[in-house]
């Protein structure tokens, strides 16, 4: 079997930089312009573009699809892919098909339950969970076979990564369900956004423990606030969302006009605390439809200019 090449964000984190990577929404049309002008705005600051996969149920332009404009544009994406959607022969003929192209990262997800989005009659499929996609991935890779038992000519080369939340219910279950997809074969980890940085630093703590710092990346999730609105909203609305008072409290403080920028400030300053995390590789900056923040929060955090590697 020929040696595997690392992805630019698998070199960036295996050698031992900050990894940044980020998030756009591919758009609810067959013209790509969008995503691929979002892609841009942020490009020079982060190492990576993830695309989101028919995010919140909602019918969009195929993360697939989307990720091959971005390489096309010279530019690297992560793959996201959740199993709401396909059964494991549709999930192996993507992830073929995205190795194909050279789109090399792949981010496995459950997704949103259908009933939140513009199809809540729509039928689910979950043949396999994210788990299963996780060793589904890395047994294609690792063991160049299907699940079926047939070999693969040219196995995908994929750097593998999901998702984690830190906040959810029940608290104690969760560094154990991150062993589980370590364990399962993940090597990246994106949270979940992180407000109680307090709660946060006790996950890592939990995680150092267990020394599974040592076997997987962790890249806290960090959305910028841009209103009080937002944050209620977040903090009411959004299923295994954790936002303190405090937040709420601070945003409320300033004025109408100065929110967003409060938002962007309290950011940073996550970034800037959680940077001195023992475990923490990197962070993972979801800017919602807001993209032309991403540059202005990377670099007032420190995380620029970002580093080149081989």
């Amino acid at each position: 079997m020929e040696i595997r090449t690392a992805s630019k964000l698998e070199k960036i984190l295996k050698n031992g930089h900050m990894a940044v990577s980020s998030e756009c929404g591919p758009p609810r049309s067959s013209d790509a312009k969008g995503i691929i002008e979002k892609a841009h705005l942020i490009k020079d600051h982060v190492d990576c573009i993830n695309v989101t996969d028919n995010q919140t149920s909602v019918t969009r332009l195929c993360s697939l699809a989307a990720c091959i404009h971005l390489k096309h544009e010279g530019l690297e994406p992560v793959l996201q892919m959740v199993v709401r959607d396909r059964n494991r022969i549709a999930l192996q003929s993507d992830i073929l098909g995205a190795a194909s192209f050279g789109i090399n990262n792949m981010l496995c997800l459950s997704g949103d339950h259908q009933s939140f989005g513009d199809h809540p009659s729509a039928q689910n499929v979950f043949d396999l969970d994210s788990i299963q996609l996780i060793q589904t991935s890395r047994y294609m890779r690792d063991e160049g076979k299907f699940l079926g038992g047939g070999d693969i000519e040219k196995p995908p080369n994929m750097f593998i990564g999901a998702a984690a939340n830190p906040f959810a219910d029940p608290f104690k279950i969760r560094v154990p369900r991150l062993a589980k997809k370590i364990a399962a074969g993940a090597e990246f980890i994106q949270t979940q956004c992180v407000y109680n940085l307090e709660k946060f630093e006790k996950w890592m703590e939990a995680v150092v423990e267990r020394g599974l710092h040592e076997k997987v990346f962790i890249m806290p999730g960090i959305t910028p606030m841009r209103s009080v609105a937002m944050a209620k909203y977040m903090a009411k609305s959004v299923p295994g969302m954790d936002v303190p008072k405090d937040v709420i409290a601070r945003l409320s403080g300033v004025a109408k006009d100065k929110q967003a920028d409060e938002g962007i400030t309290i950011a940073v300053e996550a970034i800037e605390r959680l940077k001195q995390i023992k475990g923490v590789a990197g962070f993972h900056i979801m800017a919602i439809e807001w993209e032309e923040k991403v540059p202005e929060i990377v670099e007032r955090s420190g995380l620029y200019p970002r580093p080149i590697v081989d």
